[in-house]
């Protein structure tokens, strides 16, 4: 069973103290400047080697850009969150860690507007080239809507 306390511990040493846990201990919380280097670091001496998934969440704040890894040899499974701002949401692609990123990052582009810089190919994958808005912010409001 992966210890989230231990592991944080370990990966403060190279983050000056700068990282912590969520409030309910199962994630690890890191400002956007320094989540590819965190990402990197998980991936390359702490065994995270597998990208499960990244999502996105909005709260009346601010969005979050939520990555779950994966260590197969002990089959611990560890989220890392960072905020950020909901006027101009944006964060480090994350595909030179994981080229699997790549369809994740451009679903959270089209549905939440959140832009990943530096990914090569960021445009809409659900919705129509043309279509505005992103339709999972909780600011979305559909023209149908408008119509009665």
């Amino acid at each position: 069973m992966l210890n989230t306390s231990e592991l944080l511990e370990r990966l403060n040493k190279d983050f000056d103290g700068s990282l912590a846990l969520t409030e309910d201990s199962q994630a690890v919380s890191v400002n956007k400047v320094e989540i590819i280097k965190l990402l990197q670091l998980l991936k390359e001496k702490h065994g995270f080697e597998m990208l499960l998934d990244i999502t996105s969440a909005e709260y009346n704040d601010r969005l979050e850009v939520v990555y779950h890894l994966m260590n197969l040899e002990n089959a611990g499974v560890l989220r890392v969150k960072t905020g950020l701002s909901k006027q101009s949401p944006s964060v480090a692609s994350s595909i030179p860690v994981w080229k699997a990123a790549d369809v994740m990052e451009r679903e959270i582009f089209d549905l939440m507007g959140i832009v990943f810089e530096g990914h090569g190919n960021l445009k809409r994958i659900l919705c129509p080239e043309d279509f505005e808005g992103h339709p999972l912010r909780k600011d979305f409001k559909p023209d149908i809507i408008e119509r009665f």
